[in-house]
């Protein structure tokens, strides 16, 4: 940890979100295994998903956004608002995007295309928050609320992996290629940590809105994405795990903090 501290933010930014791709590849690996995976083990991990994406979205971006616009004298009201419904926008908006396309082609859905792009778009503004998270060191913010946030994605990236590949086996796909999809919608968050760092870093003055605005856009995507496919499954074991998930987070990030 010594070591990567003396390292510029950008490139610790940059292991962060290899981090959370690796993750990712590795819950797609599992296709190599079987074609199915028990479904309330996966519906535990979607909910502890969330619960975690629940908590960072508070105590790793909206609480420092807040910190930081009270240090600086900006209004922490106007711009966590806003810069929270840009967020959530955005995935909305993608979400609404990728739903027209779908209806042109039944075989292009199935063929995982559309699928893969869905999460990859998701995972852009988690590239970002986790790129941000470490930008605002700079600026004062904990290095620890970045690592727990890094952390937190990491984990919920990895039922990610499961969730693009293992249906594409079971619809036949190759182990090979549905491996390859599932890790590949995770390798956009590496360029997209890179930046949010970088933008971060040159105007220090976007922090709070960029804080406001990846904590939206994760909100956005456990309440379309996580949420809905963990409670139709089942409703006890994805309460749970939102439930635990939203615990050890918080309690690792007041810990730690």
């Amino acid at each position: 940890m010594g070591f990567l501290s003396d390292l510029p933010l950008w490139v610790q930014a940059l292991f962060a979100t290899l981090f959370t791709y690796a993750m990712t590849a590795a819950g797609a690996v599992f296709v190599f295994l079987s074609k199915n995976f028990n479904k309330k083990i996966l519906t535990v991990m979607m909910g502890l998903a969330a619960g975690i994406m629940i908590a960072a979205s508070f105590f790793s971006l909206l609480l420092p956004a807040k910190e930081r616009c009270e240090a600086s004298g900006q209004n922490p009201a106007f711009i966590l608002t806003v810069g929270f419904l840009a967020g959530g926008a955005f995935i909305v908006l993608s979400d609404i995007l990728l739903g027209r396309l779908s209806a042109f082609s039944e075989r292009e859905k199935k063929s995982g295309f559309l699928m893969s792009t869905a999460m990859t778009l998701h995972n852009i503004p988690e590239g970002l928050a986790v790129g941000v998270a470490f930008g605002s060191i700079a600026g004062g913010a904990p290095a620890v609320s970045a690592v727990m946030l890094a952390l937190g994605i990491g984990i919920q990236n990895f039922p990610e992996g499961l969730c693009v590949s293992v249906p594409l086996r079971r619809q036949g796909m190759s182990p090979g290629k549905a491996f390859f999809v599932g890790q590949a919608s995770g390798f956009v968050e590496v360029p997209s940590g890179i930046l949010g760092a970088l933008a971060v870093g040159v105007v220090s003055s976007l922090l709070p809105w960029a804080l406001a605005f990846s904590a939206g856009a994760m909100i956005a995507v456990v309440c379309s994405e996580l949420i809905p496919s963990g409670f139709a499954e089942n409703k006890t074991a994805a309460s749970c795990g939102v439930i635990f998930g939203f615990s050890l987070m918080m309690f690792l990030d007041i810990l730690l903090g």
